[in-house]
């Protein structure tokens, strides 16, 4: 049985991340501006543990419309670099793509979807020594109970910045950074290939994530990585 539109807004509603902000750096201009209201930032070191400060991913969410007395927004994952005095913007979900999906009014009526959560898991050593990556987990839903999904964003070779893995689940999947910091711990209920949404074949499991000898690997293989 799917969840009904009234539903499924008013659990996105409650699920709405709060704010766990590190500090913004004072006096600092960001290019192109952070778009919307900032709900979550923090900084990181994507070239190494001291530059950590060189490096700062925010959380944001616009407002784009209201109706049946809900508010609807387009969320944003900004990742900027400092450059000659400056955070300037070098990756953005959903202008340069994944997580996030443009958020789009439905035909005839004042709804928009996905409708959407965000939240900056935070960051660890995951891959290499010495250099740190961004883990971020998302939820869309539009008719039913949706998608979720945890990103790990990392440098890629040519210095550009982008997802390096990507886990999948219907419905919900939360993560946590392990208290050693090597690896990601995953939850969400499990469903196998002809599992209806209504009634995941176990409603709540958990997995490890790591990078070991060149890729990504899942213990147990509850969760789609792709």
């Amino acid at each position: 049985m799917r969840k009904s539109i009234a539903s499924i807004v008013a659990v996105a509603a409650v699920a709405l991340v709060s704010t766990v902000a590190t500090a913004k750096p004072a006096s600092v201009t960001w290019s192109p501006p952070i778009p919307g209201t900032i709900v979550q930032q923090t900084s990181l070191g994507f070239n190494g543990e001291t530059g950590a400060a060189q490096w700062h991913a925010i959380a944001s969410k616009k407002f784009v419309g209201s109706g049946n007395g809900q508010s609807f927004y387009q969320w944003y994952l900004s990742i900027y670099a400092l450059r000659n005095g400056a955070y300037r913007l070098r990756y953005q979900s959903p202008r340069n793509g994944a997580p996030l999906a443009h958020v789009e009014q439905a035909s005839g009526e004042r709804m928009w979807f996905p409708v959407q959560s965000l939240r900056i898991v935070g960051s660890a050593t995951l891959m290499h020594a010495g250099v740190q990556q961004l883990v971020v987990q998302s939820q869309e839903m539009a008719a039913d109970c949706g998608s979720a999904t945890v990103a790990v964003f990392a440098t890629k070779p040519g210095g550009s910045i982008g997802p390096v893995a990507t886990v999948t689940n219907s419905c919900d999947l939360a993560a946590t950074i392990s208290s050693d910091g090597a690896s990601i711990v995953l939850t969400g209920p499990y469903y196998k290939a002809d599992a209806p949404l209504c009634c995941p074949t176990k409603p709540k499991v958990s997995a490890t994530l790591r990078y070991a000898n060149g890729k990504w690997i899942e213990t147990p293989s509850y969760f789609k990585i792709q």
